[in-house]
């Protein structure tokens, strides 16, 4: 009896480690109390392009061991904003991986127990962006009047649109209209400002977002075809914040050759660091390179491709970093 009794204490023992080891592995946010404290801060939830890594029907080196052996650390690109203060958080940009993103991005803040974020900002009507709207409607978790931002064709898309219209119509979501560099307050320390830029507009217009908080600033802008297409001097607009999450979705041409790179224009990589390539140590430092397509070698932080653009002075988004405000 002593020894089944001895077993059976060892036996829950080692079941108590597995459970802390695979906590550990999949939620490190939720088990650091620490990060979980922060104050008013941007969460980076997400760094690749909208199709996800691996990509649907991919058979190169990038993605073919990644189908059996997922990363989860390779969530499409979004950004969260915790508003310690007013015990707020919001999303920008509504995910395929938004579940887990917003359960990610809640538990950072710690004063109260939400499990939906206050308010989502939308940038464009690509599958990447809005498509995780669909996990507030009455299949899912039937939402009530979540405030999501959006640009006037963007607004329209949603509301004309199956079956985004029927989110609308339930009211699981409450659309709230921007304007093109029009400002929103959303405390007396946190505003956000829509920024028109070139891209596909296929259905809705494009806009990046500046992110102000009470010390720091942010620029964020997943997607664009091209700098020298944007009305804006992207240089000057980098002088102007403390952080610029930028599109890189592409390192260079070459990784795609079975598509017309011509129809899916971004920066790469290699045209961004040779544009900034004068820029400051300290200016070249706000830069974080985001929105990877599944193909790009700066994904694997290993690489050459990823030395070289750290040694340059630029920054590489990692998913779950923290950015003051």
């Amino acid at each position: 009896m002593k020894h089944t009794s001895t077993y059976f204490i060892l036996l829950l023992f080692l079941m108590s480690c597995n459970d802390h080891q695979r906590l550990q592995k999949l939620e490190p946010s939720v088990l650091d109390v620490d990060k979980r404290s922060i104050s008013t801060s941007l969460i980076l939830l997400g760094t690749i392009q909208d199709a996800g890594s691996p990509q649907i029907g991919c058979k190169k080196e990038c993605c073919v061991d990644l189908f059996k052996n997922p990363d989860l650390t390779r969530k499409v690109i979004s950004l969260g904003l915790v508003d310690q203060e007013n015990g707020k958080t919001y999303l920008f940009d509504a995910t395929p991986d938004m579940v887990t993103q917003m359960e990610m991005l809640t538990t950072y803040e710690v004063n109260n127990d939400n499990i939906l974020v206050d308010g989502i900002f939308l940038t464009h009507a690509h599958i990447g962006h809005y498509s995780g709207l669909m996990y507030l409607g009455k299949e899912a978790i039937d939402a009530q009047k979540i405030p999501v931002y959006a640009m006037p064709k963007m607004q329209n898309f949603l509301s004309e649109n199956g079956p985004w219209d029927h989110l609308v119509k339930r009211e699981n979501i409450k659309l709230i209209g921007l304007e093109n560099e029009k400002s929103i307050d959303l405390s007396k320390e946190i505003r956000v400002t829509p920024i028109l830029v070139p891209h596909r507009d296929e259905y809705s217009e494009t806009v990046g977002y500046k992110i102000e908080g009470p010390n720091k600033s942010a620029l964020f802008i997943p997607d664009i075809d091209k700098w020298d297409k944007w009305d804006k001097n992207i240089i000057e607009e980098i002088k102007k914040v403390d952080y610029a999450f930028l599109d890189a979705t592409f390192y260079s041409g070459k990784e795609i050759n079975n598509r017309d790179i011509s129809q899916i224009p971004h920066p790469f990589v290699i045209e961004s660091i040779q544009k900034f390539e004068n820029l400051p140590k300290e200016e070249k430092s706000k830069i974080v390179f985001i929105h990877f397509n599944h193909t790009n070698p700066i994904i694997n932080h290993n690489s050459e491709e990823s030395q070289f653009v750290i040694e340059k002075g630029f920054r590489i988004g990692k998913i779950e970093e923290v950015f003051d405000l």
